[in-house]
């Protein structure tokens, strides 16, 4: 897929903390129940912490009680890339940001109760709250 906004290793060490730099840009994964988003429950948008690209609406967030924030739609299907995943032994589903392919983290369809039956568990380092004025 070609990307909207594409920079160097170089240049996302520039602006990406060396944590961030680890989850969005080489797909790690941060420790359960750690992220600062995990708890936040104000109404407004998750974007990408790499482009600002919007991707979530706190609306379709919910406890999910996983230990990472979890959605059950994104703001537009077109706005994350879903990609196969059989890493670490096993087949998931990875979801990017569409508009610089950055690892958000992992769409899985066990969402028992939500309107999708998705739970799109994201890693907070991955992403920029911003609150409704």
């Amino acid at each position: 897929m070609t990307y909207d906004v594409t920079k160097s290793d170089a240049q996302w060490r520039e602006e990406l903390s060396p944590e961030q730099f680890a989850v969005l840009r080489e797909a790690a994964t941060e420790r359960p129940w750690t992220g600062e988003l995990l708890d936040e429950s104000r109404d407004g948008f998750y974007t990408c912490a790499a482009c600002g690209a919007e991707l979530f609406q706190s609306g379709t967030k919910f406890d999910s009680h996983c230990g990472w924030p979890s959605f059950y739609e994104s703001v537009r299907p077109e706005a994350v890339e879903l990609i196969e995943d059989r890493t670490h032994g096993m087949t998931r589903t990875e979801v990017r940001c569409a508009n610089c392919g950055s690892h958000l983290g992992h769409v899985f369809p066990d969402g028992f109760g939500t309107p999708t039956g998705d739970r799109y568990c994201m890693n907070s380092l991955a992403l920029e709250f911003t609150p409704e004025s």
